[in-house]
């Protein structure tokens, strides 16, 4: 039995020697460019290992397969390794009973698998750093194969684990060891992720110059999000591989929005809306919409992968989106703002007016009327341009203009209530007055911004607020309406039904109806209460001062709707 130790270290030693002369072959590129076909004729190799023209093509199928035979070499020498360590961990010395692996090992010493893995580990490193390093073809091959390298050295790793997976019995491979056979390719990865970067930001750079050029075409758009697809698709079998090439994409992708933004025009040009979309305009909403494309794309891309794999270029599509948004957010504003100005001039029409003709009046009123032609122009020149289709916009459909438009909608029936409350005063033909408005402003948001139904809040409080105005007083503290309305617009329209004592926060501030509104806009409901409330504490001074014994009906229901208010809050 003396004879076992070193017996058993000859083998292990072979199949060593073995796996490295495999290794070794695999990557001989002599016999691989030179093979059959003469070392210095056509097809054979030059200095630093790259075959002479003619031979490429032959010399990379040459290499793919030693490298897939080298690796069924592999697995056969560690398999057979593992059985003459299984053997030795089972049977024991039939005088000594001593396992007789204990025999040819040590204390201390590594499995004989080890042993012969990390031979095989190391030669196979220090080739593929030599071929990284000495020989541009197969650095060449490797590197834009990669995913097929990785596959092949994880396939070897999957099938020793397999093969090797005995209950009781230690298996081939450590997963430190499986490690170290993926870091021998370390530096193809690092080749391959460059090489993907670059191609994805040469495309970007050709399709978004540096200098502020015309703006690309779809097609151009379109060539981006397919090179995007075809990296994804190169990797997809490999999760970590995947999410490198994700990180690769992330970066193209904020190259992308730093190019689309340099692009965008800041001007007062982009911001005009009297009169028809300019160029610069244009430029803009083709911008926006290219980069739309590319957010919805990617993301319907990594749509049902893990999550870890979608964070990684979230940040990036963010930015796209901010970058999209940015391209028109100015105009939207502008619009907005006239449209806004426009239902400031609700404040100069008179709702006071007592009298049949201003009753059987069914036209809209002046204000509206401006208020309807810079929707329906805003619709025409910009509006139809950015949004998905002609009509009004279709559910599931949320691009960022139709989130701009959308929003834009909710705050013009917002804006608009709020305004409409504070008219005072407010007579009943005021009232059909501005009954008709709102059915005006409904139809013209819901034709031409964006179906009234979908605003939610907004469009279920101007729903509410028309027939609210044509309640009794006594009825309104009790209406299942209020819950639809805001407190402030309750409390504001109320003051349109109050004597004249009970000023308004407007006039007790002396503020604009503008000047109000700007400061409603930062602040809470609390926060306008609290100036509601100052004015109902002077109005109750005033009728105690008088020695008044009761006050306006309007006045204990004012207050029961803020200290609802309060109550909510606490």
């Amino acid at each position: 039995m003396g004879e076992l130790r070193g017996t058993v270290d000859g083998l292990v030693n072979k199949y060593k020697q073995m796996g490295v002369k495999s290794v070794s072959n695999a990557l001989d590129m002599k016999a691989i460019s030179g093979g059959g076909y003469g070392g210095g004729g056509p097809g054979g190799v030059q200095r630093h290992g790259t075959p002479q023209i003619g031979g490429g093509a032959k010399a990379r199928e040459a290499l793919w397969q030693r490298m897939s035979g080298c690796m069924d070499h592999l697995h056969s020498i560690v398999l057979a390794v593992w059985h003459l360590q299984r053997v030795l961990s089972k049977k024991r010395d039939p005088f000594t009973h001593v396992l007789l692996l204990d025999e040819v090992m040590q204390e201390g010493d590594q499995m004989l698998t080890e042993r012969v893995w990390d031979a095989l580990v190391k030669s196979f490193a220090s080739q593929m750093k030599s071929g990284f390093t000495a020989s541009s073809f197969v650095k060449e091959i490797f590197t834009v194969g990669y995913p097929k390298l990785l596959t092949m050295i994880e396939n070897l790793l999957e099938r020793i684990s397999r093969d090797t997976d005995v209950k009781g019995i230690p298996p081939a491979l450590t997963s430190e060891g499986k490690e170290q056979m993926v870091a021998a390719i370390e530096n193809f990865q690092t080749a391959f992720l460059a090489l993907c970067l670059s191609r994805l930001t040469d495309l970007v750079n050709s399709v978004f110059p540096m200098s502020r050029g015309s703006v690309p075409s779809k097609e151009h758009i379109s060539r981006i999000i397919s090179r995007i697809q075809e990296e994804i698709e190169a990797v997809q079998l490999d999760a970590h591989l995947t999410l490198c090439v994700f990180r690769e994409i992330s970066k193209a992708l904020l190259l992308l929005a730093e190019r689309a933004e340099y692009q965008i025009s800041t001007g007062p040009e982009a911001r005009q809306i009297t009169g028809a979309a300019n160029p610069a305009q244009l430029k803009n909403f083709a911008l926006c919409q290219h980069l739309q494309e590319v957010h919805t794309r990617i993301t319907s891309m990594i749509t049902g992968l893990p999550t870890v794999a979608a964070d990684v270029l979230s940040a990036a599509l963010g930015t796209i989106y901010g970058v999209a948004g940015d391209s028109v957010t100015s105009l939207f504003q502008a619009m907005l703002d006239r449209l806004e100005s426009c239902i400031l001039q609700i404040h100069e029409q008179n709702f006071s007016t007592l009298g049949l003709d201003a009753a059987m009046d069914n036209n809209a009123s002046p204000y509206m009327e401006e208020l309807q032609k810079s929707i329906l122009h805003f619709r025409t020149e910009f509006l139809s341009r950015l949004l998905p289709s002609s009509g009004a916009v279709s559910v599931g459909t949320e691009t960022i203009c139709t989130r701009l438009v959308r929003s834009m909608a909710s705050r013009v029936l917002t804006f608009f209530i709020r305004h409409a409350a504070l008219v005072r005063p407010l007579s009943e033909s005021g009232k059909l007055r501005m009954a008709r408005d709102m059915a005006e402003l409904e139809l013209a948001v819901g034709q031409n911004l964006f179906p009234v139904e979908q605003l939610g809040a907004p469009y279920r409080a101007l729903r509410a607020f028309r027939p609210v105005i044509f309640l009794d007083t006594s009825q309104l503290g009790s209406s299942p309406l209020l819950q639809d309305l805001p407190p402030s617009v309750i409390l504001h329209h109320l003051y349109s039904r109050a004597p004249d004592d009970l000023q308004s926060p407007l006039q007790r501030n002396k503020l604009t109806p503008l000047q109000y509104s700007l400061w409603m806009d930062s602040q809470g409901e609390d926060q306008i209460w609290k100036g509601i409330k100052a004015t109902l504490d002077d109005y109750a001074a005033k009728v105690r001062a008088r020695g008044d014994k009761e006050f306006s009906p309007v006045y204990p229901l004012m207050l029961k709707v803020g200290e609802s208010l309060t109550g909510n809050k606490s």
